[in-house]
C-alpha cells in the first residue's frame, strides 16, 4: 500500500527568476554570436535556449488546502502540499488532488428496514481527503469511489434497525426515527471503514431524508394515529383513576360523606366517564336522596 511522503518543491519564485535571466542572455549571446558568425555559437545558443525553456515546465503553483501528486515516469515520488508558486524536477507528473472538505448528498435509496417495511432514505456525508498518495493510487476514481460506497453503507445499516418502535415498553431499541444521533454515528463508522483505504476521512454524517415509501405510507401513518391516540388514552386513564383515588381518600380522611360500596362504585363510574369523555359532560341534578 503506497503512503503519502512529503515532498516541498523548492521556492518558484527564485527560480523563475533565474530562468527570465537566462533566457534573455541566451537570446542575447545568440545575437552577438550571430553577428560574429560563429558556427559553433550559433548552434549552441538555441539549445541551452531550449534547455532553459524545459526546465520552465518545472514551475507548478499549489493552492490553499490542495496537494500536487509527484511523479517521474509512473513512480510515486512525493506531494508537494506547501502553498504558492514551487519548481522541481520538469519530467514529474503533478496531478492536483483537494484537501478541502467536502459534502454530497446521496440519492434516496429504497430499501426494506429490520421489520421489512419499505423506506425511503438518505444521508449527507461530509469528507475530506487526508492521504493524497492512497486517493491517487488506491482506488481508480477516488469521488466516485466515495459516493458508491456511502450508499452501500447506507443502504446495509437501514436494513439492521427498524423505522420506528411501536411498543411503548421497547425503550431500548433502536429506530431510524427516534435516534439520529446514534444511527449517525453508526453510518459514520460504517462509511469510514469502507473508505480508508482510499485516503478519505469522514467528518459527519447524518440522514436527510427518511420516510415510508409511498405504497405504504398512507397506512402506517393510520397506524401511528392509533398508536398515538392508544397511548394518549393510556395517559388520561391513568391520570383519572389516580384523581378518582385522591377523591376517594380525602372523602373517607374528612368525613364529608359515608358512602358504601355501591355508592362508592356509582361515583367512581362517574368521575371516569367526566374525566376520560371526548366531550363536555352534561351534568344531571338529583332533586331527591342520594339513593332516590
Amino acid at each position: 500500500m503506497i503512503r503519502e511522503t512529503r515532498r516541498d518543491a523548492v521556492p518558484g519564485i527564485p527560480i523563475l527568476l533565474l530562468l527570465v535571466l537566462a533566457t534573455l542572455a541566451e537570446v542575447a549571446w545568440f545575437a552577438w554570436a550571430a553577428t560574429r558568425q560563429s558556427m559553433g555559437e550559433v548552434i549552441g545558443a538555441p539549445i541551452v535556449l531550449v534547455a532553459t525553456i524545459v526546465l520552465y515546465a518545472g514551475l507548478f503553483t499549489v493552492n490553499p488546502n490542495q496537494g500536487r501528486v509527484l511523479q517521474l515516469f509512473g513512480d510515486y515520488r512525493g506531494t508537494a502540499r506547501e502553498p504558492g508558486l514551487r519548481w522541481t524536477n520538469p519530467f514529474y507528473t503533478k496531478r492536483a488532488i483537494s484537501l478541502r472538505v467536502r459534502n454530497f448528498e446521496t440519492t434516496k435509496l429504497k430499501v426494506n428496514d429490520k421489520r421489512g417495511n419499505p423506506i425511503e432514505i438518505a444521508t449527507v456525508v461530509v469528507w475530506r481527503v487526508v492521504d493524497t498518495a492512497e486517493a491517487a493510487f488506491q482506488v481508480d476514481n477516488y469521488e466516485n469511489y466515495v459516493h458508491v460506497q456511502s450508499e452501500a453503507a447506507l443502504r446495509n445499516l437501514a436494513t439492521g434497525y427498524v423505522y420506528d418502535v411501536y411498543d411503548a415498553h421497547a425503550t431500548d431499541e433502536i429506530s431510524l426515527s427516534g435516534h439520529a444521533g446514534e444511527i449517525g454515528v453508526q453510518l459514520k463508522r460504517e462509511i469510514q471503514d469502507r473508505l480508508a483505504q482510499a485516503g478519505v476521512e469522514v467528518i459527519e454524517t447524518r440522514v436527510s431524508h427518511l420516510a415510508y415509501a409511498p405504497e405504504i405510507a398512507a397506512a402506517m401513518l393510520r397506524r401511528q394515529q392509533a398508536a398515538a391516540v392508544v397511548a394518549a388514552r393510556s395517559t388520561i386513564v391513568e391520570g383519572a383513576v389516580g384523581m378518582v383515588d385522591h377523591a376517594l381518600e380525602m372523602l373517607a380522611a374528612k368525613q364529608v360523606v359515608a358512602l358504601d360500596e355501591e355508592r362508592k362504585a356509582a361515583m367512581v363510574s362517574n368521575l371516569l366517564v367526566v374525566l376520560c369523555s371526548e366531550h363536555n359532560t352534561q351534568p344531571v341534578v338529583n332533586t331527591g336522596s342520594l339513593y332516590h
